[in-house]
Formats: structure tokens, C-alpha cells, sequence
């Protein structure tokens, strides 16, 4: 059986701000196992980074409060002091930033910031850092390793960029990878080849991965589960097969409506989802989604639990129709995508 890595039980992260409370994050709970793939999908402030973040100790200041538990390997995270947390963050479990151009310093040689990440965690003198960082730089598909490695990030093009904050994160073969939409800005051949590279190396290092973003063809082909949130909450998680072939909530209808596809006859437009993320201080009574949802009925201003409510095990989901009424009303939802149903 797979060794389990980490294990999220009801997490909460709330920001004390002058306006109020953020609800960030809203009682998230899910498993991550050596060698899985897991796609955590949302919109902006969807709660996505903050979780992700927090993994690694990255959240803490003294106006954010936390609750639940985030074991890594046993241990709670959230209880680590920051001796503790230096090494495992970087060692142990990386992460890749959204923006490499910001996220990598410009005065600074890719190799120095490299090579900087292997000597913070490891016993290597400067010759033996700047090796394993060329090697790195050949493993994530950058030409002419020993001569780029003395290049500075603008010198980078985007793709290059996000390449080598790949290899500043497995460093230290971290045994968790985080990856916050390391496809954000790039072309959709560039992107899928960045995904495919992550997808590569996790087998490579033997390691797990956070995939997080928010367009669901992303993780589509190398996630293992999907977990979809909305305000802060779960509102549907399932195996990738199941989610992408039997969604039951509206919101992932949305996600998915919004896809464009090439094996339909072209529309004027893509399907979207109307109205705007409400605000994390000032939720909405009930069912989070309840505002946008053109399905919501008088049940949702109840809060729905997050439940199995199909004969999928592990198909959990976050709303109030019956699975009969969504496999009515989510095919025309779905603009088209029949074989859902």
C-alpha cells in the first residue's frame, strides 16, 4: 500500500482583517499518497493557494488563525515550530510559485538561486551544488545546461522560467510537490508540456504532487483525484474518471461548460458561470454557490454536507438535488457533453 504522506483533517485558516473575518479556508479535509496526483480546481479566492500555502507553513502571522490538522508523515504541521518547518519546507516538500517571474530573483543567476535551495538543506560545497543543479536544469528539458546556468531570469523565456523553478523545487527530491497553476501565462503547447514534465518527474523522484488550478483540462490527464472548491469549502471530490463523466454539483457543471472542446460543433460562446464569487466575510446562509446556482431551491439555504451520495465510492459532493435531478438537468448544463450523463 502506498505510503500516506499527508493527511488534511478539517482545516480552517481565517484572516483577522479591519473589514472582518476571511473565511479562507473552510473545514478541508483530503489524503495525498507517494506517487498520487491530486488536482485541487477552483476559481480565483476559491481557497486553492491559501490550502496549498499552509501545507507549508507559509500562512502564519500573527493576524491568521488556524483549526484542524495538517499531519505530514504524522506530524501536524501546524504545530511545528519554524526549525521544524525549515526542514521540511524546500527539503521535504516544495512548492512551485504561480508567476517565476516574480517568484525568482532578477539579480540573482538561475544557478546561484539553484544551487542556493541544495546547500540550505544539504552538506555540498559550492562545485558539488553547481553540478546537481546543471543536472537538475537537463532533467526539467533546458539546452545547453552549462552554459545557461550562469543566465539571469530575464534572460529566461516563460516556459524556460517555470523549467527552472521545476528544478529549484526538486532540489532536494522532495517527497511532496506543490505546483500553484504552473501553467499560468504560458501557451497551451508550452502547458502541456510543463504538465507533462511534472507528470515525468513524479515518477522520477518518487514523489507526490499538489496540482493546483483553474481550468479542469489542466489535471485532466494526470491527476488520480480532483477535489473542487468553491469560498473555501469542498463542494465536490472524486477519482478524475467519475468527476469528468458524472460530476454532481453545479459548480463543477460550470468548470466543465467553460472547457473549450474540439470534438463539438463550434458556438458562439463558451458556457459561464454567472455572478461573481461571494465574499469570504460575508458568506451567503446555506449552500456557498446558492446566488449563482440556476438549480438552488428553498433546501439550499440550508448548508448541504459534504456526502456519497452516488454509488461511486469516494464520490463525495456538496449539494442538495437528488443524483436523478442532476443527471437531468446537467446535460444541457454541460453544453453538449452528452456521454456525461
Amino acid at each position: 500500500m502506498p505510503e500516506r504522506l499527508i493527511e488534511v483533517k478539517d482545516l480552517e485558516v481565517k484572516f483577522h482583517t479591519e473589514d472582518g473575518v476571511v473565511n479562507a479556508v473552510d473545514g478541508v479535509s483530503f489524503e495525498l499518497q507517494r506517487g498520487q496526483v491530486l488536482g485541487i480546481v477552483g476559481e480565483s479566492g476559491s481557497g486553492k493557494s491559501v490550502t496549498a500555502m499552509t501545507l507549508l507553513g507559509l500562512t502564519r502571522d500573527r493576524n491568521t488563525s488556524f483549526g484542524g490538522e495538517v499531519l505530514y508523515k504524522g506530524r501536524d504541521v501546524l504545530e511545528m515550530d519554524e526549525d521544524e518547518l525549515q526542514g521540511v519546507r524546500g527539503n521535504e516538500m516544495s512548492m512551485i510559485f504561480q508567476d517565476p517571474m516574480t517568484s525568482l530573483n532578477p539579480v540573482y543567476s538561475i544557478g546561484m538561486q539553484i544551487c542556493e535551495a541544495i546547500r540550505v538543506h544539504e552538506r555540498a560545497d559550492k562545485n558539488q551544488a553547481r553540478r546537481r543543479a546543471i543536472d537538475l536544469l537537463k532533467q526539467v528539458g533546458i539546452p545547453n545546461a552549462e552554459s545557461r546556468i550562469d543566465n539571469y531570469p530575464h534572460e529566461f523565456s516563460g516556459g524556460m522560467r517555470q523549467r527552472a523553478m521545476i528544478a529549484m523545487a526538486l532540489a532536494c527530491n522532495p517527497d511532496v510537490l506543490i505546483a500553484d497553476e504552473p501553467t499560468t501565462a504560458l501557451d497551451v503547447t508550452i502547458q502541456a508540456q510543463i504538465i507533462e514534465l511534472i507528470d515525468r518527474l513524479k515518477d522520477e523522484f518518487n514523489s507526490a504532487v499538489i496540482l493546483i488550478t483553474h481550468d479542469l483540462g489542466v489535471v485532466a490527464d494526470v491527476a488520480d483525484e480532483i477535489i473542487v472548491m468553491y469560498a473555501g469549502r469542498v463542494v465536490e471530490r472524486a477519482s478524475t474518471r467519475p468527476l469528468f463523466y458524472d460530476p454532481q454539483h453545479p459548480y463543477t457543471w460550470g468548470l466543465l461548460g467553460s472547457i473549450p472542446r474540439l470534438d463539438r460543433p463550434k458556438q458562439d460562446r463558451l458556457h459561464s458561470i454567472k455572478g461573481t464569487p461571494p465574499s469570504l466575510i460575508r458568506a451567503p446562509k446555506g449552500c456557498k454557490f446558492r446566488p449563482r446556482c440556476p438549480h438552488a431551491f428553498d433546501k439550499c439555504m440550508e448548508e448541504p454536507r459534504l456526502e456519497n451520495r452516488v454509488e461511486e465510492p469516494g464520490h463525495l459532493d456538496r449539494c442538495w438535488l437528488s443524483v436523478e435531478e442532476k443527471r437531468e438537468l446537467r446535460v444541457p448544463t454541460l453544453a453538449g457533453t452528452e456521454e456525461a450523463a
